[in-house]
């Protein structure tokens, strides 16, 4: 059997082709890391970033940790997904209702292109972390509506389109800590203000992805149902381990998991990713990808502390599912 992804061709997609001797479903770049806190000024760290393509370019959306520590959004644009010009400046929300809008803390944003405009999801500081959500059209202003959820909630996650006539999303509800626990829920909107009729999609299981999971990119939509990378984690002795992996979801009704993998398909193993702020973590936010090839890169923060990139294809990641999976 085959898979097809749908939606438009890209025809600039970052990419390298899989070296001979790789037996895992997934590559890295081998100029990785791809993007380090040098790029930003006062940066302590730029990782666990959104992607995506903007007309015949690239625009994201980058979590820069400064100094101090404080977790920021900044704007970036790039010609070839690869070499990344980043404001220097953290993106600062235009917000009706300034309780809203009053910044208190931003990370791990998702960016995706629905409809007319480009959505922001990421993790809002509100009383606690929610999902904040944003729009904007051309990456210079960005308009902020009201937090998706109640606090405690991480990992929002946009479908690329409404199903059955409503906005889509993927969240993980936690708690105000470094949360040792954390199901993947989906809910639904009428006007991406008021969120309901929430969904069970999957728990933690065993192994590499016993303790927590949660949403990674924008799920693919393709012929066989919504290609979900997502990352999961176990507890160690030293602590959590991050690790990606990759579910078929329905396509009508995304709460139900055709397919999951058993095994991760990227887990830490390089230096850049056992070594930094926060070691042991390969965390995958966005993908780019192209119907025409299949072809896939995943942009995945490492170590807490800098950006890299990884390849595959749908077809790969498809076969991994039909031999490694529940």
């Amino acid at each position: 059997m085959s898979i097809t992804i749908l939606g438009h061709k890209l025809k600039n997609l970052p990419w390298e082709e899989k070296p001979k001797d790789c037996l895992e479903p997934v590559w890295r770049y081998s100029k990785n890391p791809l993007i380090t806190r040098e790029t930003v000024r006062g940066a302590n760290s730029i990782f666990n970033s959104a992607v995506v393509a903007y007309k015949d370019e690239f625009r994201g959306v980058f979590r820069i940790d400064t100094k101090e520590l404080v977790m920021e959004l900044h704007s970036g644009r790039s010609e070839d997904g690869l070499s990344w010009n980043i404001d220097q400046e953290r993106i600062e929300f235009n917000a009706e209702d300034p309780e809203i809008g009053r910044f208190v803390y931003g990370y791990d944003p998702r960016v995706v292109f629905l409809e007319d405009r480009y959505y922001v999801t990421w993790c809002n500081g509100y009383h606690g972390p929610t999902i904040g959500v944003a729009y904007t059209y051309d990456f210079e202003r960005f308009y902020q509506l009201e937090n998706a959820f109640l606090p405690f909630n991480r990992n929002g996650v946009l479908f690329p389109r409404k199903i059955k006539g409503k906005f889509a999303m993927l969240s993980r509800p936690s708690d105000n800590g470094h949360t040792p626990f954390g199901d993947i829920f989906y809910s639904e909107s009428p006007d991406m203000i008021h969120w309901g009729c929430h969904r069970h999609v999957m728990s933690p299981t065993a192994g590499w992805q016993s303790t927590k999971v949660g949403a990674g990119p924008i799920p693919i939509e393709t012929s066989e149902g919504w290609l979900l990378i997502y990352h999961g984690v176990w507890t160690s002795c030293n602590g959590f381990v991050y690790s990606a992996g990759v579910a078929l979801l329905d396509l009508e009704r995304p709460w139900k998991v055709i397919k999951r993998s058993k095994h991760y398909i990227l887990n830490p193993r390089m230096p850049y990713e056992n070594i930094g702020d926060v070691p042991n973590v390969t965390f995958p936010c966005a993908s780019l990808q192209d119907p025409e090839t299949g072809r896939i890169a995943i942009y995945y923060g490492a170590a807490d502390t800098v950006t890299a990139l990884a390849f595959t294809t749908s077809e790969i990641l498809y076969h991994f599912l039909q031999e490694h999976s529940y």
